[in-house]
C-alpha cells in the first residue's frame, strides 16, 4: 500500500473552493478533509490551487508534432512522445488523440499520421513510458471516398472513446464562407483554375458519399460504448438531423443559433479553449466566450493548444463568465462524463488521483495567468 498526503491547498471541488488536505492511497483519493495536515510526510502546496486532472476530448496536437513545418515530417514515435510530454506539462492527464480518417485533399499525410499514431499507441501501451493516459477520437470525414475502409478496421479498438462526424466540404460548416475557402487554397499554392476544379469535384463527391457514409458510420457504432459527436454545426437543421440520428454531442458549433439549438435539444456542447484565450475564433466563427455567457457550452477542448485548457478555465473566471468550480468542471468533470470515464474529473473520495497544482500570477496587463506546477496521474507524479 502506498500513501501520499497533499495539504495546505485550495481544493477546487465541484461546488466550492476550500483550503484542505487530500489523502491518496494506491492511486485513488482516499479522503478529502478541511484544514492543514501536521503529518511530517505531508506535501505542503503553500496554499496554491489543486484541481482535478484535465480531460481533453479533442486535440490535434499530435498532428502538429508530426508535421512541425509544412515540408518537415517528424518521426512518428518521437512526435508521439513529445505530444505526450506537452499534454502532461499542461495538466492534461487524460487525452483523446483526435486523428483524421478520410481525405478531402487538405493534407493527404493526415491519413499516414493516423496509421502511424495508432501503431505507436499500440506498441507503447503497457510500457509505462507515457505520462498522460491516451485514448482515440476518430474524426471521420463523411464525404470522403475512403472513410469507411479506414474506420472499419479500428472500430472495435478498446481505446476508441469518441467518434465525430465531420464535413469539411467547401461551403459547409467551418468553410461556409467560400471567399475564405478560396483564400486558404490560394495560400496553399493552388491556382484559380485548380481551386474551382477542386470545389466542383468536392461538391459532386459530397452529393454522392456524404449520406451513405454517415449512415454506415452510424450503423457501425450504434450500441457501442462510444460517444458520438457532430462537428462544426452551423444550422438548426444540422442539430435536428444529429438528434434524430442519436448524436448527442455538438463539437465546435460555428454559429450561436446552432449552439443554442444543440443545448435546447439536450445535446452536450464542446467549444475550443483557444477561442477563449485568443478572444475569438481563429476562423471567424462564433465567440466561445459569448457561448459560455449564454450558458450553452458544457465543456472545452484544447483543439490545437493543450495549455489553453487551464488558461481558458481561469480566464473565464476573470471575464466574469463562471465561478472557478464551474469553469474548472468544463475541462475536467464534463469532458470525463462525455468520454464515459467515470473514475476521474473531480476531487472526490473514491476517484482516481489525477491532480494538478496551479499557481496564478498577474501579468503586465493585469491578467491572472495560471501556471501548472505539479501534475499527478493515479497518484504518480508525471510533471
Amino acid at each position: 500500500m502506498t500513501e501520499m498526503i497533499l495539504t495546505n491547498a485550495h481544493l477546487i471541488m465541484r461546488d466550492r473552493v476550500q483550503l484542505g488536505t487530500l489523502l491518496i492511497r494506491d492511486g485513488q483519493i482516499a479522503e478529502v478533509s478541511e484544514g492543514i495536515s501536521n503529518a511530517p510526510s505531508a506535501h505542503d502546496l503553500d496554499g496554491e490551487y489543486l484541481m482535478p486532472g484535465v480531460v481533453d476530448v479533442h486535440t490535434d496536437n499530435l498532428e502538429r508534432q508530426v508535421q512541425p513545418r509544412i515540408n518537415a515530417r517528424w518521426p512518428s514515435l518521437s512526435a508521439l512522445l513529445s505530444h505526450d510530454a506537452q499534454t502532461a506539462a499542461a495538466g492534461v492527464t487524460t487525452v483523446l488523440d483526435a486523428l483524421c480518417l478520410g481525405d478531402l485533399g487538405f493534407d493527404v499525410e493526415r491519413i499516414q499520421t493516423f496509421k502511424d499514431g495508432l501503431r505507436d499507441l499500440n506498441a507503447i501501451e503497457g510500457t509505462g513510458l507515457m505520462k498522460s493516459e491516451h485514448f482515440l477520437h476518430l474524426r471521420c470525414e463523411m464525404p470522403a471516398m475512403d472513410v469507411i475502409d479506414l474506420v472499419a478496421p479500428v472500430a472495435d479498438h478498446p481505446r476508441v472513446r469518441m467518434v465525430s462526424f465531420m464535413d469539411h466540404s467547401p461551403g459547409i460548416g467551418q468553410y461556409a464562407d467560400m471567399a475564405r475557402y478560396r483564400q486558404l487554397r490560394r495560400k496553399s499554392g493552388s491556382s484559380e483554375a485548380e481551386i474551382e476544379a477542386r470545389i466542383e469535384k468536392l461538391h459532386i463527391q459530397r452529393a454522392q458519399y456524404r449520406t451513405p457514409n454517415r449512415h454506415a458510420l452510424l450503423q457501425m457504432f450504434r450500441g457501442r460504448d462510444v460517444a458520438l459527436a457532430s462537428h462544426d454545426d452551423e444550422t438548426v437543421e444540422n442539430i435536428a438531423e444529429n438528434v434524430a440520428d442519436g448524436i448527442m454531442i455538438s463539437e465546435f458549433p460555428v454559429r450561436m443559433a446552432a449552439a443554442k439549438a444543440a443545448h435546447a435539444s439536450g445535446m452536450t456542447v464542446i467549444a475550443g479553449a483557444p477561442n477563449i484565450v485568443r478572444g475569438g475564433s481563429h476562423s471567424g466563427n462564433v465567440s466561445a466566450a459569448d457561448m459560455v455567457r449564454e450558458g450553452v457550452i458544457d465543456a472545452l477542448a484544447s483543439d490545437y493548444v493543450p495549455a489553453a485548457l487551464i488558461e481558458a478555465a481561469f480566464l473565464a473566471v476573470e471575464k466574469g463568465l463562471l465561478d472557478l468550480p464551474a469553469s474548472v468542471a468544463m475541462v475536467t468533470d464534463a469532458p470525463a462524463k462525455m468520454a464515459q470515464l467515470h473514475d476521474r474529473g473531480r476531487i472526490e473520495a473514491g476517484l482516481r488521483a489525477d491532480l494538478v497544482r496551479v499557481k496564478t500570477f498577474r501579468d503586465s496587463v493585469g491578467q491572472n495567468i495560471p501556471v501548472v506546477r505539479e501534475v499527478w496521474r493515479a497518484g504518480q507524479r508525471i510533471s
